[in-house]
């Protein structure tokens, strides 16, 4: 992979996790890897640096970012009147895919929350951005680190390509292993919801700790609930089965369409996990329409199917 005036160095070089910590600390940007995609991370203690992510991703002020930390004490730091269920759930499921939104500290800005009263937080399953987080004492705020609404980057040259020109370092700490986000869970509701699918399935939960989660009400209120959202500049066409899939290709190329079906639709963690990639090499390769094949709403085809319909809707209709 290229590595343009040096922005990229890998996640395994014994001076990486001091040389992000000197740009966090002096305010810059590090795009960062973890298990689900790759994040943008800026110090949430620094308001310039919080703007700096918004700005160079195109995102709006409102939309509030996940601060990743690196241990349960500081989830203490960072929210207040916090649930025993979150207890349970970090004991059980971090570091890892899943997200809490919880009760704000005064530590965590408007900024960071989009002025909310709540505020996300995550421990990410990687060894270099744990160690990150340990090293600069305090949370990162990052999320996804390519241009708002767009796919996610689940490999650095995604970073490179969307963001390179922006932002002050990429680590490269490999291929994401899921491919696709943390699971959101609200625990500030009367019952606790899950706000966005993900990686974590809601049977995993719901067996692990006896629990119910309902399913999202009221406001977006966290990434990913907007209704366009993942989206390639083709065209992407949602259909039941392989069968499906073939005829509208077949016509798709019979109108001239450049067309492709996404592989590994039989085979969902290899569908998530390849999803963004194969959504980003259908643009890279002049793609005119992605034909999907929509999974069956349970376990990961929960999320999977929510990133499918979200990156089918026009980007007309949702964020620029």
């Amino acid at each position: 992979m290229r590595n343009p005036d040096g922005l990229l160095v890998a996640a395994e070089d014994p001076g990486a996790i001091e040389r992000a910590a000197v740009i966090l600390l002096r305010g810059g940007l590090v795009a960062i890897p973890t298990e689900t995609v790759y994040g943008l991370a800026a110090d949430i203690r620094q308001p310039e640096a919080v703007r700096s992510v918004f700005r160079a991703k195109g995102r709006p002020a409102d939309h509030p970012l996940i601060v990743h930390v690196e241990c349960f004490d500081r989830v203490r730091e960072c929210a207040v009147g916090i649930p025993s269920l979150a207890v349970e759930l970090a004991a059980a499921f971090w570091p890892g895919p899943l997200t809490m939104l919880m009760r704000r500290s005064e530590l965590i800005s408007d900024l960071v929350t989009g002025a909310r009263d709540t505020v996300a937080l995550r421990c990410p399953a990687n060894d270099f951005t744990l160690g990150l987080i340990a090293r600069m004492g305090t949370g990162l705020a990052a999320p996804s680190a390519n241009r708002f609404g767009h796919v996610s980057p689940t490999r650095a040259s995604h970073v490179v390509d969307d963001l390179g020109s922006i932002i002050d370092l990429v680590v490269d700490g490999g291929d994401c292993h899921y491919g696709i986000e943390s699971t959101i869970i609200d625990l500030t509701s009367a019952r606790p919801q899950i706000l966005r699918a993900g990686a974590l399935t809601r049977e995993d939960l719901e067996s692990t700790l006896d629990v119910h989660f309902d399913t999202p009400s009221g406001p977006s209120r966290a990434p990913g609930m907007l209704l366009s959202h993942y989206a390639p500049r083709a065209t992407v066409h949602l259909v039941s089965s392989m069968e499906e899939a073939l005829d509208c290709a077949g016509r798709l190329f019979e109108s001239g369409s450049r067309a492709r079906i996404l592989e590994h639709a039989e085979h969902l963690p290899m569908y998530a996990a390849t999803l963004y990639g194969q959504l980003r090499a259908a643009d890279d390769d002049g793609v005119d329409d992605v034909v999907a094949v929509l999974p069956p709403r349970v376990g990961l085809g929960a999320a999977i199917a929510d990133r499918l319909e979200k990156s089918a809707v026009r980007r007309e209709a949702g964020p620029a």
